[in-house]
């Protein structure tokens, strides 16, 4: 799993049948100080994320695992919302 911030929300007139039910989220990976990592990716929102909102996300086939159905053109899935960071000292 890896960190996330939802930055934007994707507005497709057209998309895949098994996808009609989900929104699609842009997110900016993060690392573990919360700076930016990579350039921002498209993920199907399987728990309703918001903009703001920093969330976990799964990449690859097991993007797919989080929805109803066993195959879908899916790369990337937000599957968890984050409400806090505790890091040890």
């Amino acid at each position: 799993m890896f960190l996330a911030a939802v930055i934007g929300t994707v507005w497709a007139t057209r998309k895949d049948e098994h996808l009609t039910s989900f929104k699609l989220q842009c997110i900016q990976p993060l690392d573990s100080h919360r700076q930016k990592s990579g350039a921002p990716i498209i993920a199907v929102d399987t728990v309703g994320a918001g903009v703001g909102e920093t969330v976990m996300y799964i990449t690859a086939r097991e993007a797919v695992i989080p929805l109803p159905v066993e195959m879908a053109p899916v790369d990337a899935s937000i599957v968890g919302i984050i409400d806090r960071i505790d890091r040890g000292v």
